[in-house]
């Protein structure tokens, strides 16, 4: 299954793209989605601890399944003050 992934904050900065279409395995969570873009993209791997994650605009758990055709919208956390 293909997802659209849009990477925002410093993890755009990181890999160098807003977004990108990501290939998975059926009955892939956005847990495994994190792990095959830290293997993808070298330096993401230490941000993406933190991370939030948006699916199709609703914030979900690592453990959401995803559907083709999804859009995996990644948050770091952010600082203000």
């Amino acid at each position: 299954m293909k997802v659209r992934v849009r990477y925002f904050a410093s993890l755009r900065e990181t890999v160098g793209l807003e977004q990108e279409e990501f290939e998975l395995a059926a009955g892939s969570s956005v847990e495994h989605l994190l792990a095959a873009l830290a293997g993808a993209h070298r330096g993401l791997d230490t941000r993406l601890a933190a991370v939030r994650a948006a699916v199709n605009r609703c914030y979900v758990s690592m453990g959401t399944l995803l559907k083709d055709g999804d859009e995996v919208a990644l948050v770091p956390p952010v600082g203000g003050g």
